[in-house]
């Protein structure tokens, strides 16, 4: 047992360099919500000069806690869920957790594998879910766990979810493109085949929808799209949009339901020789950082302060706090050179 007598003297050191007790330092290792951020902050550089490494076997000795979460990722190569995975990480690190990552690979991953045994087998003290929506099967299964769990990017029915209100985010979408005098309004969205939350793409569809007929504006269902939420399908779905041969008007506006799949629709335009946005304006939302060097227009979200609030909410129900209600993370419009006001088309060919 010399694990905890060192981890112990480790303690003792960083509390008399900073002159605070040892139980607020312990606090503070593990950033612990009653232990300020300026606190929390010093004594983890005071541990990083020591070269205070804290023992997560020992806590688990101590607390009857294994100092891990687990977070379950539909695929790992996605903007969102990377930005967001990164987030959790980061807040982990600060409280002393380790992350045990579950990724269940797409459509073609063993899921029932990942839930049925991957998950039970290994001991966590929390879930974290990013952007998933479980079936009755595998919910029960973590349920057995008797673990907090809070979900990422989309609501889930009876869990706590961290993520933008994308009805609010539609709306602010629309009220932009009506502020610059577009009527003609098409959008793309659609189901993402690496499985992401249902629920995100259908809300931002419905806010789309209804925003628009707020303003008395009906939307041509040939105008809205499947755009797989990629890059690829965004362009596919463009190029759709886009094909004059078939002799029918185009949108003079393209709200597209992620920035990659708006960077498609960007590409999508230029190749049906397009100007955007003089002849189609065209909007995300994400806030991609290839959709700033692209200078495109988007409602902006912060996926890494996402995972950072949906790790602390965790961490305060593994300390026996109450899960209460979350709010709506923050999102704000960012105007850029992809929108413009609308302009008259030539009517199509005959």
């Amino acid at each position: 047992m010399t694990g905890l007598p060192g981890r112990s003297m480790g303690i003792q050191e960083i509390a008399t360099v900073t002159g605070l007790s040892k139980s607020t330092v312990s606090r503070a290792l593990r950033g612990m919500s009653t232990v300020a951020d300026t606190t929390i902050d010093e004594v983890r550089r005071v541990a990083d000069e020591l070269g205070y490494v804290p023992s997560s076997a020992a806590a688990g000795l101590a607390t009857g806690r294994q100092r891990a979460i687990g977070v379950v990722v539909p695929v790992i190569d996605r903007w969102f869920y990377v930005k967001a995975l990164g987030g959790v990480d980061a807040e982990l690190r600060r409280a002393g957790y380790d992350l045990v990552l579950y990724n269940l690979g797409g459509p073609g991953g063993d899921r029932d594998r990942a839930f049925r045994r991957s998950m039970l087998r290994h001991r966590v003290d929390g879930l974290v879910l990013l952007s998933l929506v479980l079936d009755e099967t595998e919910r029960a299964e973590l349920e057995l766990t008797r673990h907090p769990m809070i979900v990422i990017g989309g609501p889930a029915p009876g869990l706590r979810n961290v993520g933008v209100d994308d009805v609010v985010v539609a709306a602010v979408a629309v009220d932009h493109l009506c502020g610059l005098g577009h009527r003609d309004v098409a959008y793309v969205g659609g189901q993402d085949e690496a499985g992401m939350n249902v629920a995100v793409p259908w809300l931002r569809r419905d806010g789309f929808v209804d925003a628009l007929a707020a303003r008395g504006i009906a939307v041509r269902e040939d105008w809205i799209l499947d755009g797989r939420f990629s890059f690829a399908g965004g362009a596919d779905a463009g190029a759709a949009l886009f094909d004059r041969t078939r002799g029918a008007a185009i949108p003079t506006a393209v709200f597209c339901a992620s920035d990659e799949m708006a960077l498609g629709v960007v590409l999508a335009a230029r190749r049906a020789g397009l100007e955007v946005p003089g002849d189609v304006s065209v909007m995300g939302i994400d806030g991609h950082e290839y959709g700033e060097v692209a200078g495109l227009t988007t409602i902006a979200q912060d996926p890494v302060a996402q995972g950072r609030v949906a790790a602390r909410a965790v961490l305060e129900e593994v300390d026996g706090g109450v899960a209460g209600p979350l709010s709506a993370s923050p999102a704000h419009l960012v105007v850029r050179s992809t929108t413009g006001p609308v302009r008259l088309q030539d009517p199509p060919a005959a």
